[in-house]
């Protein structure tokens, strides 16, 4: 996970909240304008305009899509647990019913200000208690022992869903096969996972070639190799998972009828994968 060290935290989890709040009513999110702030919202303005101005609507669609396969399983009993790698400043334990036990595992500089920053609004009332459990996870070293160990104290047997999403984009294969390894291993028959991701054909879109443009401009040097993409057949041969469904940034506009304005090549189209555990 090397080149994810370049990017600094304001340029990926404040990022994505912002857009996540850029309209409620697509992603469900009325908690994600909280992390709101100048510095990000100048950052945003540039990226809008070189790299996609369509790209807040993929990530409230993204958002709106796993809070809602989230909470229908919540509501059918089939989970009691929420694992989310690489969680950022997603706000699902506010979203999600109370009785649901949240784990969010990332960088421990995000963990402690993302739980610093949720105590504070709690004692001030703007959240409410939920039952979050953070990890700070070092993945630059081994880590999957520790972390197995940590997970299985704190979910037990409890059915659990695992959510990773902007996360393997950065990654490189082996690194997405060890953690996929670890999903297997700490989830029982009939756990799910969420998973998103790009496909190969997008480093053909100009949206890409912008971004590649934007990210050497703004955070370091790098290139279109630096970027996983993952195709179908990778999550339908995930061993003793079966893939239950797909979506991506335009199926989800016809579901939640939100009108895509710009033409495919612009847009950076993004892949959501719905698997259980056989």
């Amino acid at each position: 996970m090397g080149h994810q060290k370049n990017i600094r935290v304001h340029e990926t989890a404040f990022v994505t909240s912002a857009f996540r709040a850029t309209d409620e009513n697509l992603s469900h999110d009325t908690f994600a304008r909280l992390w709101q702030n100048s510095k990000t919202e100048k950052w945003i303005i540039e990226y809008l305009k070189m790299v996609s101005s369509e790209e807040p609507f993929t990530h409230c669609l993204r958002n709106r899509y796993f809070l809602d396969e989230i909470n229908a399983l919540v509501q059918k009993n089939e989970i009691d647990v929420l694992i989310n790698f690489g969680s950022g400043f997603s706000m699902y334990p506010f979203l999600l019913d109370k009785k649901l036990i949240h784990i969010e595992i990332d960088k421990p500089e995000i963990v402690t200000y993302k739980r610093q920053k949720l105590e504070h609004w709690q004692q001030e009332n703007v959240l409410a208690k939920r039952d979050i459990h953070f990890i700070g996870v070092d993945f630059t070293s081994e880590y999957k022992s520790g972390l197995i160990t940590k997970l299985n104290a704190i979910k037990g047997n409890r059915p659990c869903f695992i959510l990773i999403e902007g996360v393997l984009f950065f990654l490189n294969r082996e690194e997405t096969n060890d953690l996929f390894e670890l999903f297997k291993t700490v989830q029982n028959s009939g756990d799910y996972i969420g998973s998103a991701s790009f496909q190969e054909t997008i480093k053909n879109t100009q949206a890409f070639k912008n971004l590649l443009h934007f990210f050497n401009l703004k955070v370091a040097k790098t290139s279109k190799d630096d970027y996983q993409t993952i195709d179908d057949q990778y999550y339908t041969s995930v061993p003793n998972y079966t893939l239950i469904d797909q979506q991506d940034y335009f199926s989800l506009s016809k579901k939640y009828d939100h009108k895509v304005i710009k033409e495919k090549t612009l847009i950076l189209n993004e892949n959501f994968y719905l698997l259980k555990k056989i």
